[in-house]
């Protein structure tokens, strides 16, 4: 039987295509683009005083893992070289013997291009498990934690997932563009970053809420265009495949917006929310991830409802079991991630895969009964691979000195930003008298309205209350408030 991602030829560069080669390289940048994006999405989720360290945070681990994928990353992740079900050879180390010839999964493309296409899915993933631990993380230890955990938890499960001799590949899995090495990976990931650090200062005595919701969707906006290239792109060529992955992940995101947003218009008081749209449409693209090249656009909808729903009640885990992750990456890309494969077990079709000459079993449509064991046992071991061996690493870095990653009470009340950083995401023009009459105009960063913040709770609370009056003198003067 054939690879269920692209049909197989020779590897050698008789079947390099422009075409594919030129989508390839546009996916590639598509995707980048989705680690800003993840990055104001959770800066905007964030209370100001952390905003700039988060989009810093997702900026650097794309860096840290570019340098990984080029060192080692590459070659442990998808070698197709290697023999064993587990891990990969050091074959493509340091991007070595990487260049014009293609890859076992990307026969059509060069091999060069085909792994900085893969490298964007590695750096865009610890950044998506980081948001467990938002506010409350110090950055230095975090960049070292991103090499090491890419190194022994992402790598190992995109081995098993998409390596031609990995075990789960070989066993049947069907995963088109990272529903586990991705999603489900970091959602656990994000899951043992809570239970490991605890709880931020003030949890459950103030009202942590977003403090920006433009950013939210910014970030939401990049990340839905980003998606495209990581969904559209994952079959490697240019063709109709590719064409149905794009349009089942524009379906499954808006139906996920408008699932969650209903249900939350009936449980919170009949108002909708742009931040319930958003995580909704997050949750939707999550879970059409590993099918995006194997469901038709009709079940797309059955995705992003179902991915909608469930993502918005796991939201009320973190309540119910008293763990604090942060901006519910386990809810959303977790559950999400889950959702997804296992419909996909359901879902997959023999005559979408068949698009570009793929040959698969299909799922429950096509009767294929055992494929919804294939997925469940897939995501399992991804899930418990990621959550377990994550803790384990943030339990052995909280005992080297100088690399426990809680920052301290001090710095947390007073903010990541400025304590890890020494920057601020806004500033405060506020009007002044003057001595000769009218008025004059002072610039000033967040550093009071970080106090005010840490003391009544998140949300617009430290604009809002920055920004009524300043007192001097005895007397009240006007501020006017304005982000830079």
């Amino acid at each position: 039987m054939s690879s269920p991602l692209i049909k197989r030829y020779d590897n050698d560069t008789s079947h390099i295509d422009t075409g594919d080669t030129a989508w390839i390289l546009v996916s590639a940048a598509l995707v980048f683009i989705m680690s800003p994006g993840i990055g104001y999405f959770y800066s905007g989720m964030a209370r100001s005083k952390n905003a700039v360290s988060l989009v810093f945070l997702c900026m650097i681990a794309m860096s840290v893992v570019s340098v990984q994928w080029m060192i080692w990353g590459y070659s442990l992740a998808l070698s197709d070289t290697a023999t064993n079900p587990f891990i990969g050879n050091l074959t493509y180390g340091l991007l070595l013997n990487v260049g014009d010839k293609a890859h076992a999964n990307a026969p059509s493309v060069p091999g060069a291009v085909y792994a900085i296409f893969q490298c964007m899915f590695a750096a865009l993933t610890p950044a998506l498990a980081l948001g467990g631990a938002a506010e409350r993380i110090r950055i230095l230890p975090t960049i070292i934690f991103c090499f090491v955990w890419t190194t022994i938890v992402y790598d190992p499960i995109a081995y098993w997932s998409w390596a031609p001799n990995g075990w789960m590949y070989k066993m049947g899995s069907l995963d088109y563009a990272g529903g586990t090495p991705v999603h489900i990976n970091s959602g656990f990931a994000a899951l043992a970053f809570a239970l490991v650090l605890g709880k931020r200062h003030g949890y459950g005595q103030e009202k942590f809420e977003p403090h920006n919701y433009l950013n939210i969707i910014l970030g939401t906006a990049l990340l839905w265009f980003g998606w495209f290239g990581f969904n559209g792109g994952s079959g490697v060529a240019s063709n109709g495949r590719a064409g149905v992955a794009f349009a089942v992940t524009h379906i499954a995101a808006c139906m996920g917006g408008l699932a969650w947003s209903l249900v939350a218009y009936f449980r919170n008081g009949r108002k909708f929310s742009s931040f319930h749209f958003c995580s909704g449409a997050v949750a939707g693209l999550v879970a059409i991830t590993p099918a995006s090249g194997y469901v038709a656009p009709w079940a797309a909808l059955v995705f992003g409802a179902v991915a909608g729903v469930a993502c918005h009640f796991a939201v009320d885990f973190k309540e119910k079991f008293r763990f604090d992750d942060a901006l519910d990456v386990f809810a959303v890309h977790g559950v999400g991630g889950l959702v997804g494969n296992l419909l996909t077990g359901i879902f997959a079709s023999k005559g979408v895969a068949a698009l570009n000459g793929s040959e698969i079993d299909g799922g429950w449509i096509d009767h294929h009964w055992k494929q919804f064991g294939y997925q469940l046992a897939s995501s399992c071991a991804g899930a418990g691979w990621a959550f377990f061996v994550s803790a384990l690493i943030l339990v052995i870095f909280n005992y080297i000195p100088g690399l426990h990653l809680r920052i301290d009470e001090e710095g947390e009340i007073s903010g990541t930003d400025m304590t890890e950083m020494g920057e601020h995401g806004y500033r405060y023009a506020t009007k002044e008298p003057s001595l000769h009459g009218g008025s004059t105009h002072s610039i000033s960063g967040l550093e009071e309205g970080n106090r005010v913040d840490a003391g009544v709770g998140a949300g617009f609370t430290d604009h809002d209350s920055s920004s009524k009056s300043t007192v001097a003198n005895g007397n009240e003067k006007p501020a006017i408030s304005a982000g830079v």
